[in-house]
């Protein structure tokens, strides 16, 4: 591939400032200073360095992120610190895949593989989200039901049968519950629409992959290649 299209996609930079650290003689290929942006390499076989470092090709990168709350899952906003805000990769064409609320926590894959984001958010392909929320008052077994049987929640459909289970019982109710759909503040609804509300909500897994539970709030990390397969992707 062309030098600058490897450092743009890897770095994030512009083709200008490219030009203008080939011009510096800070990018070398094999020890070589580089001459031209157009130049051919292969970065497989290839040592490209970039200001000494050595810039390590990968086609596609996969990070899981454990979100915090009051964090906008976009690339950038006006208002509040964005996801993306926590993450020093640079690389072109990162994103998060689907969205959480403003204040909810918990997993969430960043990637660059269009393919994989597609794969996961299509709603035919039925990926199962879990979900750990507090629940103010008791859940009962009648809400447990109407949640297997697919529950109102003001669109033209009902939601989908989503499987609730209560983890514990008491004035505010710790629960699980599994979906497979992502619509707008989907579990607050569902609750809503029992008469309940959410305390606190956080995804814990996504098509088959657990949230890290030592990576704290707003820290993330690679995939490990075991998780890459759960996804498809190894």
């Amino acid at each position: 591939m062309r030098l600058d299209k490897l450092l743009s996609d890897m770095q994030g930079i512009t083709r200008s400032e490219i030009k203008r650290l080939i011009k510096q003689g800070t990018v070398t290929v094999d020890g070589v200073k580089c001459a031209s942006p157009k130049q051919q390499v292969d970065p497989k076989i290839q040592s490209v360095c970039l200001l000494g470092e050595e810039i390590q090709y990968q086609k596609f990168v996969y990070y899981m992120f454990n979100k915090p709350g009051n964090c906008v899952t976009a690339r950038q906003d006006a208002l509040h610190k964005t996801v993306m805000d926590y993450i020093t990769d640079k690389r072109k064409g990162l994103s998060p895949v689907g969205r959480l609320d403003l204040d909810t926590e918990g997993l969430l894959l960043i990637t660059d593989d269009g393919m994989l984001s597609h794969n996961l958010l299509s709603p035919a392909k039925h990926v199962e989200k879990v979900y750990e929320a507090k629940i103010l008052g008791q859940v009962t077994d009648e809400d447990v039901k109407a949640f297997k049987n697919g529950v109102h929640i003001g669109d033209d459909l009902p939601a989908k049968p989503a499987k609730l289970t209560v983890l514990s019982e008491g004035d505010v109710s710790n629960v699980r519950v599994v979906i497979t759909e992502g619509r707008y503040h989907q579990i607050k609804r569902m609750f809503s629409a029992v008469g309940k509300q959410v305390l606190f909500l956080k995804r814990v897994a996504m098509g088959g992959l657990w949230l890290d539970e030592t990576l704290l709030p707003g820290e993330y990390r690679a995939l490990r290649e075991d998780e890459k397969e759960l996804l498809g992707r190894n």
